[in-house]
């Protein structure tokens, strides 16, 4: 258990250079490039699984970041080494758009165009533009840009899956819980997402005008001011399919949306738009927070249990951002403690050669056969964890 009381900015940034970094540099391929694609739970790497290309993009994002922030020459060369593989061999030069996922040696294996894949391609590169000034990175970022609002949209909002040459198609890859959605809430968190990390490095107004739209939909379609909570999955004109609460969304959503809306400097959009996202995070709050940690999400009324790794991530962040914004709430303050300290205690594996585990059970037990690393297993949720605590420096300890 944690012992000594320290700021949770030094505690984050000790687990982010001594864990965390460490790990995923050792995930290096140094023959085929990238980064591997799949660590057992028993620390078995597989060379050959395949290499997805959010898994990828995240850690181009990553490194990117982490070298901005921490200043280091070696985290710049494995930025390199992430876009170089990216741009080598995940970019379809004759449809444009970024695949699905390669082959361990970087042949197309998932031919895919996801609108979401693409988002975080433009996440990726925008950091990446931003630590190295590279031109050919800003050139391929509007590339992709201006393909997601040519190829990806409709008269009411952002299409979702289509073939390599853009046809339509079924949106198996961000479906679950036994429906076939044609748009889905998580696809437009993260094009927003993807386009505000944009806008930070260029100031594109077209970039502007597109983060405005998205938080029309947000605000009108995606919201549920009844429920206080997004709906999740949608038909072509989104309309809600089922019954669902995503607490992770809706915790990662709250501060997230929040930071992207603050970079358009709108203070009547950002007013309305804080709003609801504080009374969203006060919401999960008060139906998935349990005094340690938080709950994955509730269907029809039935709570699945499971600690998620990037739930609790994106918990911290999101009762930290809350608490500042309600400061005699110490509720708020108090809970993203106690979440982080069930990370230390319990999420974050402390055998040499690992890093968090994946899913527990609400005890603090890890589930079996459950990967450290694969294609949605990465350094996204936990690695952003570290460095926004460490850029936000709230007094805060733990």
């Amino acid at each position: 258990m944690v012992s000594k009381m320290r700021r949770i900015s030094s505690a984050a940034k000790e687990m982010l250079e001594k864990k965390i970094i460490p790990f995923w540099m050792r995930m290096r391929d140094e023959e085929y490039g990238g980064y591997y694609g799949f660590l057992s739970q028993e620390l078995v790497l597989d060379r050959k699984a395949e290499k997805g290309c959010i898994l990828n993009s995240r850690i181009l994002w990553f490194f990117s970041e982490a070298a901005l922030l921490l200043e280091r020459e070696d985290l710049r060369k494995e930025a390199d080494h992430a876009y170089a593989f990216l741009t080598d061999y995940c970019i379809d030069r004759s449809n444009g758009g970024i695949y699905w996922s390669m082959t361990y040696d970087g042949k197309p294996l998932d031919t895919t165009k996801h609108t979401y894949n693409q988002a975080f391609a433009i996440y990726a590169l925008s950091a990446y533009y931003r630590l190295t000034g590279k031109e050919e990175a800003l050139k391929l970022v509007q590339e992709l840009f201006g393909l997601i609002e040519k190829r990806c949209t409709d008269q009411v909002g952002y299409l979702e899956a289509f073939t390599a040459d853009w046809q339509p198609e079924s949106n198996e890859k961000l479906s679950e819980n036994g429906v076939m959605a044609d748009k889905t809430m998580n696809t437009l968190l993260h094009v927003f997402e993807g386009y505000a990390g944009l806008y930070q490095a260029t100031g594109d107004l077209s970039v502007k005008k597109a983060m405005e739209h998205i938080l029309d939909i947000y605000a009108e379609k995606i919201y549920d001011a009844g429920l206080r909570r997004q709906l999740v999955f949608f038909d072509a004109e989104y309309h809600s399919l089922i019954d669902l609460y995503s607490y992770g969304h809706d915790i990662e959503s709250s501060w997230l949306i929040d930071w992207g809306c603050g970079l358009l400097e709108n203070d009547v959009l950002f007013k309305k738009i804080s709003a609801i996202n504080e009374e969203m995070a006060q919401a999960v709050y008060e139906a998935a927070f349990d005094g340690h940690s938080l709950a994955n999400e509730c269907d029809k009324g039935v709570v699945d249990e499971t600690r998620v790794w990037w739930v609790q991530a994106e918990a911290v962040l999101g009762f930290v951002n809350l608490w500042g914004k309600n400061s005699a709430r110490v509720e708020y303050k108090d809970a993203a403690v106690e979440i982080y300290r069930f990370i230390m205690d319990y999420v974050v594996d402390k055998r040499e050669g690992s890093e968090w585990f994946g899913y527990l059970d609400a005890k603090g037990s890890p589930l079996p056969d459950k990967p450290i690393v694969e294609p949605w297993k990465c350094p996204y949720h936990n690695g952003r964890m570290c460095m926004e605590l460490i850029r936000k420096d709230p007094e805060i300890y733990v």
